[in-house]
């Protein structure tokens, strides 16, 4: 059995400098995602969202990003769920995408608001039907006796429901402005490269490299 202590990988795929990489940090990150997808890597658009709960301690887990733009990073979910009390108590978070094939990872910070009753139901609509009644059959993150709680509050909401059902109430969007991107790019030796940037008054990002 081999020890995850001797695991090893050298990275040596592509560098990120100062010269090559954008002033702006969200073309950065559009440039990087769009990469990852013409790579067909497995839900590029994967990222863990990180919230800390009111006793302090973290909390991490993986979510879908369906939207950024200058305003931020949006992904959706249900507003009950422990992600959603946390940040309805504490409105900071940070994200992490990490695109092994590319070696390379990108961490956002910054203070996180629902986005807007239009947006949220646009986008539910959006979905698929199986999707839309999932977000109604589900209480996310509260204990149930078994899988067959959510079989029969599909059903249930289904039969209610038929083609057209709601948003819920409970389900919607959030949107992170960043105010912090980190870009890191794996390198041989462990001299990896890694460039962030902080939001500055007025706007502007100042970008600095950081050590590994």
């Amino acid at each position: 059995m081999t020890s995850i202590a001797d695991l090893r990988k050298s990275y040596e795929r592509a560098e990120l400098n100062e010269d090559a990489s954008h002033a702006d940090p969200l073309k950065q990150f559009a440039h990087w995602l769009d990469e990852a997808i013409q790579s067909k890597l497995p839900e590029p658009n994967a990222m863990t969202l990180a919230t800390v709960g009111s006793d302090l301690r973290p909390s991490t887990r993986v979510v879908l990003v369906k939207g950024f733009d200058a305003r931020g990073i949006v992904w959706y979910t249900n507003y009950d769920s422990r992600k959603g009390q946390e940040l309805a108590g504490n409105p900071y978070a940070a994200l992490q995408f990490h695109w092994v094939e590319l070696e390379r990872v990108v961490r956002i910070e910054g203070l996180v608001t629902k986005v807007d009753d239009s947006e949220s139901d646009a986008y539910f609509h959006s979905r698929p039907l199986d999707s839309r009644i999932g977000a109604w059959a589900s209480p996310q993150s509260q204990v149930i006796s078994g899988r067959a709680v959510l079989v029969a509050n599909a059903a249930r909401y289904g039969a209610q429901f038929l083609l057209q059902p709601p948003r819920p109430p409970h389900w919607g969007g959030y949107r992170l402005r960043p105010d912090s991107w980190q870009f890191w790019q794996g390198r041989k030796s462990r001299l990896h490269d890694r460039l962030r940037y902080t939001l500055q008054p007025g706007g502007n990002w100042a970008r600095e490299r950081l050590a590994p």
